[in-house]
């Protein structure tokens, strides 16, 4: 594969100072380059951000907020500000909200205004990594394909829900198209700086996600070591070098922690021998795509409660489809067409070969690995396919329309997308024929009035303004209006925080609801969880067993709440302890932390499955007077479940609290 060459290209802006050259573009851009891009992103903004107030994942919340009372608590992520377990990812994300919570105050706007402006920066980026891709940077086809990029991603529905969630996905998106866009730029100019940049973001990004985001490091290798213009040798040794950074950037926090004393440091939540390596390579790793070991939630076994059954159609199920699907076709015919023109070297001045392979190669192997891992799969995982997603788009809608225009041979490559991509649509918008079901069929007529007025030009053998202006409008519609729908959604109602998703439901969900976003909410209200509104403690609604009172939008983990009398109870007597109370698992943990902002323990981690506590550690706590309280009988016991040592010492060491289902004094 040969790669045409592209130039830096500065073009003069004489007569335009900075500020202007920012909001309107270089002085011979198209006049409206420039201002679409910063519409767009205006409009990703306000999807991002409009009504927050709930939104959250508990889990991660109680984390955040436990960060901003101890820095012990936030360099290694606990979850409690007494730091006894860790959550089960790395800190990086709960870093970025943090240090907003810190400055502004704790609260849901402070913790995932970030989260909205990390999701802004990214399409800002992939429109900027579209633009350059193409060789010729005079003309309008590469600011066309970094606008349809940049809306694409904007309106893809999952991306939505997860920008407005806390999540660490949001940070790992950003993080990995940074490391795509400095690839490019090592291809495009030249720089070895520029691939070592890329190397140090994709490690950034294993500290926000684990091995998550080394799945772009096939393409991103590959593109350097097929397009680089340098020698073999060197591109090797570039290559290796890019490695080591990579590695720093990635192991530098797991290896400070692991090498920390264990008895000074939390547990690291999610892993079996209280280790990081173990976390990486097992619950964050070969677990998930293999289905080996544990499951946070959901199991092993094809992960059906949250992404349906692994294989070749997953992305295409009902689960799915809606968050990400609806641009694959258009994508697979953008590919197939680059191909095939690249080999008949009829490239013209369309996008760099480098572009094709860091894009497609990125879409590929999510693909891959996403529709077959066997481990648990939540729907949000796929909003890393979002940027190839748009890329592939806003480049093949380009060069399909060029060779429409321009090649009789070709021509029928751009109907046939369209007609794909519009008919997909209507396939998704019919599974749920309850929910806005005019639009289905909106969409249905508009693939058919584009498809049938782009073949009317082709045989007229000349494409007029009108034809392609009825075309354009059509084509739009029968691409976007679906996602553009799905992605609303979360604007209307809280997202399910811990297992955040746009439009409508289609009846099939595991833990904490199913597309639709709405499912499986907990009820209460707040805008500070843990502080009030005016750093008060305590929570507007109600929770009993079951139930939940933190006001955020979704729970950390399986298991039951603990009712506002209890917690109440629990705040009244604590005394000088260090923790409020020892609970199974993360999820009562979580909802306390947010409601009396105390520390509390989370013996059993996310699931209530790790093995953090032992009879001899909570004799150790209990006998220095760091915990009086132990909840037990809820999340199949302290500990961890089956974890019967503990229980049984604790109902026979401790005294049941009358009125108080489950609680024991271990006080003495």
């Amino acid at each position: 594969m040969t790669v045409t060459a592209i130039r830096p290209g500065h073009r003069a802006a004489a007569g335009r100072g900075a500020l202007a050259r920012a909001f309107l573009g270089a002085q011979d851009d198209p006049r409206w380059s420039r201002p679409a891009m910063w519409a767009v992103l205006v409009v990703a903004f306000v999807l991002y951000a409009w009504a927050l107030s709930g939104n959250a994942n508990e889990y991660y919340a109680a984390a955040i907020l436990s960060g901003t009372k101890s820095w012990k608590a936030f360099f290694f992520g606990a979850i409690d500000a007494g730091s006894f377990i860790t959550v089960d990812k790395p800190p990086l994300a709960l870093w970025v909200m943090g240090l907003s919570a810190r400055i502004f105050g704790y609260g849901t706007w402070s913790m995932l205004l970030p989260q909205a402006l990390a999701g802004v920066a990214a399409i800002g980026l992939v429109h900027s990594a579209v633009r350059r891709a193409f060789a010729s940077q005079a003309g309008a086809a590469g600011r066309v394909a970094a606008l349809v990029a940049a809306v694409v991603m904007t309106l893809t529905p999952i991306t939505v829900a997860i920008n407005r969630d806390n999540n660490p996905d949001t940070v790992l998106v950003l993080l990995l198209v940074l490391s795509a866009w400095f690839c490019l730029e090592a291809l495009r100019t030249g720089r070895m700086r520029s691939l070592l940049l890329a190397a140090f973001f994709v490690g950034l990004g294993f500290n926000a996600k684990m091995l998550q985001a080394y799945l772009v490091v096939p393409a991103l290798a590959l593109a350097y070591l097929v397009c680089a213009g340098v020698p073999w040798l060197k591109r090797v040794g570039h290559l290796l070098a890019a490695g080591v950074v990579l590695v720093v950037s990635s192991a530098w926090w797991m290896v400070i922690t692991d090498l920390w004393p264990k008895d000074s440091r939390p547990y690291i939540g999610g892993s079996t021998d209280n280790t990081v390596w173990d976390l990486v390579i097992g619950y964050n790793g070969l677990g998930r795509v293999f289905g080996q070991g544990r499951g946070n939630g959901g199991g092993g076994g094809g992960g059906g409660g949250f992404g349906g059954e692994s294989g070749a159609g997953r992305l295409f199920n009902d689960v799915l489809a809606g968050q990400i699907s609806w641009l694959l076709p258009l994508c697979v015919v953008a590919l197939a067409l680059a191909i095939l023109l690249r080999v008949r070297r009829l490239n013209g001045g369309g996008p760099s070969g480098a572009a094709w392979l860091v894009w497609g190669g990125w879409l590929a192997v999510h693909y891959v690995v996403f529709s077959f891992s066997s481990g648990t799969f939540h729907p949000y995982y796929t909003t890393a396919m979002a940027p190839a997603v748009a890329a592939l788009a806003g480049m093949g809608v380009v060069v399909m329309w060029e060779a429409y225009r321009r090649s009789r041979a070709w021509a029928w490559v751009l109907p046939v997308a369209v007609a794909l991509t519009g008919g997909w649509s209507f396939v998704v918008l019919r599974r749920t024929p309850d929910w806005l079901p005019w639009l289905a069929w909106v969409v249905l007529g508009a693939t058919l009035v584009a498809v049938v007025a782009l073949v009317l030009a082709r045989l007229r053998a000349r494409v007029t303004v009108r034809i392609a202006a009825v075309a354009l409008v059509a084509a739009v519609v029968a691409g976007l209006a679906g996602p553009a729908a799905y992605a609303v959604t979360p604007l209307q109602s809280q997202v399910n925080g811990s297992n955040p998703t746009a439009g409508p439901s289609s009846g099939r969900m595991g833990f904490g609801g199913g597309p639709g976003g709405t499912q499986g909410r907990m009820p209460g209200g707040g805008e500070f969880p843990g502080g009030g509104q005016n750093g008060q403690t305590g929570q507007s609604g109600t929770a009993e067993r079951g139930g939940g009172r933190s006001g955020f939008g979704g729970r950390g983990g399986p298991g039951g709440g603990v009712s506002d009398a209890m917690a109440k109870y629990l705040v009244a007597n604590q005394g000088s302890a260090t923790w409020l109370v020892a609970v199974s698992s993360a999820q009562q943990a979580s909802g306390l932390i947010l409601s009396t902002g105390k520390p509390v323990i989370a013996m059993g981690g996310f699931t209530g499955s790790d093995p953090a506590m032992t009879v001899d550690r909570l004799q150790s706590l209990i006998s220095s007077g760091q915990l009086r309280y132990v909840l037990s009988g809820s999340g199949g016991g302290p500990g961890g479940r089956g974890n019967s040592e503990v229980t049984t010492w604790v109902q026979q060491n401790c005294t049941a609290v009358d009125g108080q289902e489950g609680l024991y004094d271990c006080a003495g």
